[in-house]
């Protein structure tokens, strides 16, 4: 092999980031105004600290109004609920709704259920995209080879907030949440070549990387 051809390899083979099992993402979509939803934040808080799930929680605006306003709640967050609705053929949104690997979706206080469906996932046969983040003075992403095709979400988001209710539905209320999503940046296609990127930091303490098919399945997933 030719010393330049030898280098190029080796180069290759050190920007893929490790094949390794990647965490079953669970998005639940929820309001700090919303009386059903401290139940789901209370269930989804269970998994932070599981390897094998990356919880988040995207606050939607929709629920906002002057007796209380969800500081956490985001445009993009309601954005993306939508979109998952129009993928099941469908105009109605609802909280608390968790949406298992871009694909399952199912009240987000129902334990059982919710159990159900990450196994069912951690169950699936493999092939996911390796998928890395790595903060720094620029954070710098790298997707490995695959099949098919999607898109690539940089997620910032914060470990925990913990709110007191001024005023609403869970007025008094001292609400947790994990995993609060306070950023969604889309970085473009993604086309089933190995790429690299860098990048400024998002908003948010910490960082998700998704890489999600055009049907909402999660092709990928990491964080920092």
């Amino acid at each position: 092999m030719r010393p330049a051809r030898a280098a190029l390899l080796l180069a290759s083979l050190a920007l893929a980031p490790a094949a390794q099992a990647r965490p079953v993402v669970v998005e639940l979509f929820t309001s700090q105004a919303c009386a059903s939803c401290p139940p789901a934040d209370a269930l989804l808080a269970t998994y932070a600290k599981n390897p094998g799930v990356l919880p988040l929680s995207f606050n939607v605006t929709y629920w906002n109004s002057p007796v209380w306003s969800d500081p956490d709640s985001l445009k993009a967050a309601t954005a993306r609920q939508a979109w998952y609705a129009g993928l099941a053929n469908s105009q109605s949104v609802y909280t608390p709704q968790a949406i298992v690997d871009g694909t399952v979706q199912l009240v987000g206080s129902d334990a059982t259920k919710l159990a159900a469906a990450i196994a069912a996932a951690q169950a699936a046969p493999a092939g996911d995209v390796p998928v890395s983040v790595k903060d720094g003075a620029m954070v710098r992403l790298v997707i490995g080879m695959g099949s098919g095709s999607g898109n690539i979400l940089l997620l910032g988001f914060d470990a925990r907030h913990i709110t007191h209710i001024g005023g609403g539905e869970n007025s008094g209320a001292v609400v947790t949440e994990v995993n609060v999503v306070r950023s969604i940046t889309s970085l473009g296609p993604w086309s089933g070549q190995q790429m690299a990127m860098s990048m400024s930091r998002p908003a948010g303490q910490h960082m998700a990387v998704l890489l999600q098919a055009n049907n909402g399945a999660i092709l990928g997933a990491g964080t920092n």
